[in-house]
């Protein structure tokens, strides 16, 4: 009998020891399971999903929402703060965040809890300091750039840092007025990263062991905030970004840039390069076009490419869908955004691909981001935090469910991302993961 209380008694103390030590940098995760991180045949997982269109492959999800919103399977409030949207792999999620020095690589299990944190590189300390980058998977090997222009290669399952740069302080890379918020992309044996500046505009390194390959010539004008898209031709790949003046094409096997457009210019703009622009959308590539948008009444034009890419000249410019930085979808020859009226407002869009033709411009609490799966446009309202479910519909703006995130602080900037059946909204330090899965 003395043996037996002796045990319980020691089993009840080491429940205790547990319980007084356990780690409690998640404890505001509120958990109601666990969701699949599998990540299939899915070899990048990257800045809005299926080659930076906006467009995910997930199917079998819901088409309407219930009025207080799909089921919350978990939510982590205790995140290090930042705007990133997340990424997959290793069975686990990735984003990042900032302390008072530095830019953080985050790891979440499938419960939302944190795994591991790696500081990488030193966060941007003027305006708007959240970090933005989201980072880029590819096998056990995780990208990303910090606000002040730092690069890092980390093991995405150690969180170790097997390489990193300070980029921008050795190429000369200049800043806009709220840093860097780049999302790197990978090439083969490459990565690329945008450092404008008088030295060059763009660079490319090993992505296995961060060493120089090429560098193109300098566009003479800062780094922008957008993250580039690749197209694949026949006998070579175009990089594609924007400059605070430029919208630019980048022939990856040397670095030669083959073409470039003034923006201001082609839009009747006089401000030519003003660095108070936010040009932060990622370009669009379909059918040997590209779209590229800003917002601040800066307006949006079409790009036509022949000569293989090597050629480009403006198709059509539209100065009603100016987005801020929610990025655009392409739906069966519709663009989708949200435009500029002012910092705290902007109406839902849609306009032709073809012509350029607003088809509608609604109000719907305020400007956000969008992404597509599955046959409809998932939207976030960046000033209050609602999420709608919309039908794309050239002739209205469609809502079909909406519901409201209240967890965490700031605007919300983090575009939605669905992975498994899973959206996950992000709001500064808060993070939760919906089960929009079809019953």
């Amino acid at each position: 009998m003395i043996i037996l209380s002796l045990v319980v008694v020691g089993v009840i103390g080491y429940v205790i020891f547990l319980l007084l030590f356990q780690d409690t940098s998640t404890s505001s995760v509120s958990s109601g399971g666990e969701v699949d991180l599998s990540s299939g045949n899915q070899k990048i997982s990257e800045w809005r999903e299926e080659e930076r269109t906006g467009i995910s492959a997930e199917k079998g999800l819901l088409e309407s929402w219930p009025s207080e919103g799909p089921k919350l399977i978990w939510s982590n409030g205790e995140l290090p703060k930042g705007h990133s949207s997340v990424t997959f792999g290793n069975n686990t999620i990735y984003l990042t965040g900032n302390d008072d020095q530095n830019d953080i690589l985050v790891a979440l299990d499938g419960y939302g809890k944190i795994k591991w944190q790696t500081p990488y590189g030193r966060m941007w300390k003027a305006s708007h300091p959240e970090s933005r980058c989201t980072p880029t998977v590819e096998g056990d090997k995780v990208y990303v750039s910090s606000g002040a222009g730092d690069l890092a290669c980390i093991d995405g399952i150690t969180g170790s840092i097997i390489w990193s740069v300070k980029a921008s302080e050795i190429y000369k890379g200049t800043f806009g007025s709220w840093g860097i918020a780049e999302s790197l992309i990978i090439d083969g044996e490459k990565i690329y990263y945008s450092t404008g500046g008088p030295e060059t505009m763009t660079i490319a390194l090993n992505k296995m062991t961060g060493e120089l390959i090429w560098k193109t010539e300098s566009l003479n004008v800062p780094a922008s905030y957008s993250s580039p898209v690749l197209i694949d031709y026949n006998d070579y790949k175009l990089l594609v970004n924007v400059s605070p003046i430029f919208v630019y094409g980048v022939d990856v096997t040397d670095g030669t840039i083959v073409w470039k457009i003034n923006h201001h210019k082609a839009l009747g703009k006089s401000n030519d390069g003003d660095d108070g622009q936010i040009l932060c959308v990622t370009p669009v590539f379909h059918d040997n076009k590209i779209y590229f948008t800003g917002g601040y009444n800066h307006g949006s034009i079409l790009i036509d490419l022949t000569e293989n890419g090597r050629e480009a000249s403006v198709k059509w410019t539209n100065t009603d869908l100016d987005v801020h930085h929610g990025g655009v979808v392409l739906v069966d020859g519709y663009i989708y955004g949200a435009n500029w009226l002012n910092n705290g407002n902007g109406n839902w869009c849609c306009v032709d691909w073809n012509t350029g033709k607003t088809m509608w411009d609604e109000h719907w609490k305020c400007k956000g981001s969008m992404i597509f799966a599955d046959g409809m446009l998932y939207i976030y309202d960046e000033k209050t935090g609602f999420a709608g479910l919309v039908r794309p519909n050239p002739e209205k703006f469609e809502l079909v469910s909406n519901f409201r995130v209240r967890a965490g602080s700031g605007p919300y900037w983090a575009h939605p991302v669905i992975h498994n059946g899973i959206l996950y909204l992000r709001h500064g330090e808060a993070l939760l993961a919906y089960d929009i899965r079809e019953k």
